[in-house]
């Protein structure tokens, strides 16, 4: 199998690090084509895990630092993991909607948020960043192994396959201070836009739609940073019951 840079047409991707590499072993061994190490990966106390997993799941583990420079121009990228693409489906509970996701930074950062706070499913409306791109696999910390994820060409095609839920659109011109926002024990589905732009005015008739007060010094959040917002706000019972870990 020749290794080359990834394109979205490929069946599969890779992951550039120890620790999104230990993630994918650890949740998806199954998937897994075969594993790089560097020369050098003793530096890392990962690399014992790495190997370890390996060995448990019968994967190949092949030093070679030319594959690894192939793929990744960091220096301190010291495993790479080929992974074969797979599909999921949403479950029937609570989900993230992103609307024509742009950025991949923020769509990794998006989906490590999304499981920090108990939320395993997310929904994709096309046009949208892919997934299993590297740069995206990287910035989740290997997170993406532990949700579902599920694309749609538009938002009624989503409600279609997954009705009778609350519906909640993040905007600026939203109806409701999010403040004012108690979740009920039904399902319900967080909605929200493309870095730039947005929801689009159309989503005001999607349920409720909601905005996050904010002073005047600034004219809007950050995407992860308003998602991260919303996904406290609507957890944080769930966690007022838990042991935290500290």
């Amino acid at each position: 199998m020749k290794i080359k840079a990834y394109h979205k047409n490929f069946e599969y991707t890779y992951t550039l690090g120890v620790f999104e590499t230990i993630e994918l072993l650890k949740n998806k061994p199954e998937l897994v084509l075969r594993v790089y190490i560097k020369s050098n990966s003793y530096k890392n106390k990962g690399i014992e895990i790495i190997e370890n997993l390996c060995k448990r799941n019968k994967i190949d583990l092949i030093e070679s630092d030319n594959t690894i420079n192939k793929l990744s121009r960091k220096d301190n990228c010291f495993a790479i993991a080929i992974i074969k693409k797979y599909d999921t489906e949403l479950k029937n509970t609570n989900h993230v909607v992103l609307v024509n996701p742009g950025d991949m930074g923020n769509m990794g950062t998006i989906i490590r948020t999304m499981l920090g706070f108990g939320y395993n499913d997310l929904a994709i409306i096309r046009p949208g960043v892919d997934v299993f791109d590297p740069k995206v696999v990287r910035a989740s910390m290997g997170a993406i192994f532990n949700i579902n994820f599920e694309y749609f060409d538009t938002f009624d095609d989503y409600l279609h396959k997954y009705p009778n839920r609350d519906i909640y659109s993040l905007m600026l011109k939203g109806a409701k201070n999010i403040h004012s926002i108690e979740p009920n024990e039904k399902n319900h589905s967080l909605v929200f836009g493309n870095e730039s732009s947005g929801l689009p005015d159309e989503f005001l008739n999607y349920g409720q739609s909601i905005f996050i007060p904010h002073s005047d010094k600034i004219d809007s959040l950050n995407l992860s940073m308003a998602l991260g917002i919303t996904l406290y706000h609507f957890s944080k019972d769930m966690f007022k019951l838990k042991q935290v870990l500290r």
